[in-house]
């Protein structure tokens, strides 16, 4: 989910750091269950990490989670992980309208309202149509995603303990919304979820929160594999190191999104006609967007190779914009990615910074067992000339 243009300036490098599609089962094992936690009496842990399992897949669910607990005695909630904004919220007992989950499972507010004086509410009400009708009244916010949904609620702060990859326990008072009327609009259903873990850059972020507060460095991190599920981490310790490379992302004014470009499209390792894309990383969007010449070039390239494949379009099946049916159904992509050409994008401004697409991470196989394009066109939802690199693509570096 790309967040309308509603949040501050980017005013930190943060590194977003996407790894290779497959999960060895020994490092998920290790990141995720560290032994011997121990509290942890400062809140100096920099250089560690927290580390989250996810949980979904693309197809059919369209969305990632990680559970996170709240309050104390804490709570667990299932959230939508999203790159693409900054405020955490879950489903308020407010009462709440546009709710998804049973009331015994929505957050429940106790007096830990954020005033509107606050320097974090004065960050999400940055917008010109956000005024506090006084310093001590409660923090509203709004939060629109590019797919039309939204949230409504107010800001308010409670524990959210976290366990490191170091061993030590931290208990740190975020800042969240508290969302007591949704909206919901998009290609996919709603989400079973209680809310959405902003991971973009912007103050609201409890990325930003936990590293104001020195218990992590601005690194962000997840690993999604072809099967489903994965593992998302905050802080540098769980950087590889090597295997690796860099592109910088783009600072911009009107924008808190991880960012970066040009970049040129290689199709079957050959150059191609679009280049200089600039590209959005947004966990929170299921699929990939190109702008819309971008996309009607990559069409062509895939139309034009599947000639004399034994693979027809299968315009009767709904579930994307553009399939192929087989001489028989699908079970995975296993059967049909022999078909297909491998995608690459090379930063032109990395020096051998490649970003390579193999079949796998742009083909969907349906429940009608078609093979579709996972690419979509942007510009058939408003997105204009932006690109999205979506939670869909399970990347791989060179």
């Amino acid at each position: 989910m790309v967040a309308k243009s509603r949040g501050i300036p980017l005013t930190t490098l943060l590194l977003i750091l996407f790894l290779s599609a497959i999960v060895p089962t020994s490092l998920s094992d290790q990141v995720l269950n560290s032994k011997n936690p121990r509290p942890s009496s400062s809140a100096s842990s920099l250089g560690s990490s927290v580390a989250f399992q996810i949980k979904g897949n693309v197809y059919p669910l369209g969305y990632y989670t990680v559970s996170l607990a709240i309050g104390n005695p804490p709570k667990v909630y299932d959230l939508d992980i999203d790159t693409g904004s900054d405020l955490t919220w879950v489903q308020c007992d407010a009462p709440c309208q546009g709710c998804t989950i049973p009331r015994n499972r929505l957050y429940k507010p106790n007096g830990n309202l954020v005033k509107c004086g606050d320097p974090l509410c004065k960050a999400i009400q940055s917008a010109p149509n956000h005024h506090c009708a006084g310093p001590n009244e409660q923090c509203d916010y709004e939060v629109e995603y590019a797919d039309q949904g939204s949230s409504l609620g107010v800001l308010l702060r409670d524990n959210i303990p976290l366990k490191f990859t170091n061993g030590s326990l931290a208990r740190p008072i975020l800042a969240f919304g508290c969302g007591y009327d949704q909206k919901h609009v998009g290609h996919n259903p709603s989400a079973s979820t209680a809310g959405v873990l902003g991971l973009g850059n912007g103050k609201t972020s409890i990325l930003s929160q936990l590293h104001s507060l020195g218990l992590i460095r601005n690194v962000v991190g997840h690993c999604l594999s072809e099967r489903g599920g994965g593992f998302l981490f905050f802080g540098d310790q769980l950087v590889p190191q090597s295997g690796v490379v860099w592109t910088p992302l783009l600072q911009s004014s009107s924008t808190q999104h991880y960012k970066t470009g040009p970049a040129d499209l290689f199709f079957d390792r050959k150059p191609t006609s679009v280049k200089g894309l600039q590209l959005i990383f947004d966990s929170g969007s299921s699929y990939t967007y190109f702008n819309s010449k971008a996309h009607k070039a990559l069409v062509n390239l895939v139309t034009n190779d599947l000639r004399g494949k034994p693979l027809s379009r299968a315009t009767e099946d709904s579930s994307l914009p553009i399939c192929w049916r087989g001489p028989k159904p699908f079970k995975s992509l296993h059967d049909v990615t022999s078909n297909f050409k491998p995608l690459l994008l090379s930063f032109t401004k990395s020096k051998n910074s490649l970003l390579q697409l193999p079949p796998e991470a742009y083909l969907i196989v349906t429940k009608h067992g078609n093979v579709c394009l996972g690419i979509l066109d942007g510009t058939e939802i408003g997105l204009g000339n932006t690109n999205i690199i979506g939670g869909e693509q399970n990347f791989r570096y060179q």
